[in-house]
């Protein structure tokens, strides 16, 4: 099973220090997981960015503004996808191709869309669980149950989305951590999942903007 994260900036504050401390449990718990970078994010904590590969996690993007793919035509989509690149190659120091995971979800199920991010070098991932953490009165408890509960109903190459920002989250990971391997899962990157991905996200899990 893989832990995904969107590093992204919140619609609200305690985003450096949850991200900070995400990592670290991260760490101490020996878990490698996969994180969807916003270039701006990457910008903005270039310290964090740079931890991510450096303590052995894979890194994608997730675009520059976080904005709504199918918004762009081809020429902004591009741009985006290309600026968002550049920062994530500076300031994490590792190139985010072919991994990208599109805002929201929205234009997975387009396939001019994950053309064109073909066209650049990449493929979209989406996920098959949510914590939903995204959720402003989400608890940790919520998010460990929901994880927990979706993982282990769906089994082998699981995707699990979650979030660096939310306080909930870090509060989650020693939980959820502790029951998917008490329940026989290995925690891998994307990139070492047995199976490739489901690329198609389950959009009903993840809104159109953090509420």
């Amino acid at each position: 099973m893989a832990l995904t994260f969107d590093a992204e900036h919140p619609d609200r504050p305690s985003d450096e220090q949850a991200a900070r401390e995400l990592i670290e449990g991260l760490r101490q718990l020996e878990v490698p997981a996969t994180f969807f970078v916003q270039g701006r994010w990457a910008e903005a904590y270039p310290e964090l960015a740079a931890r991510l590969a450096a303590e052995g996690h894979l890194v994608g993007s997730h675009s520059f503004y976080h904005a709504r793919m199918p918004l762009f035509d081809r020429r902004g989509f591009r741009t985006d996808v290309r600026a968002a690149e550049r920062a994530i190659r500076m300031f994490a120091g590792t190139d985010p191709r072919p991994w990208f995971r599109m805002p929201f979800g929205s234009g997975a199920d387009r396939a001019d869309l994950v053309g064109r991010l073909a066209e650049l070098g990449y493929r979209h991932v989406g996920w098959h669980v949510s914590g939903l953490d995204w959720h402003r009165r989400r608890t940790a408890v919520g998010v460990e149950e929901a994880v927990v509960a979706g993982a282990t109903a769906r089994g082998d190459s699981t995707i699990v989305l979650l979030h660096t920002w939310p306080d909930a989250t870090v509060a989650a990971l020693p939980g959820i951590v502790s029951r998917l391997r008490a329940a026989g899962a290995e925690l891998v990157r994307v990139d070492q999942l047995d199976a490739a991905p489901d690329l198609t996200p389950l959009g009903d899990q993840h809104p159109q903007s953090h509420p």
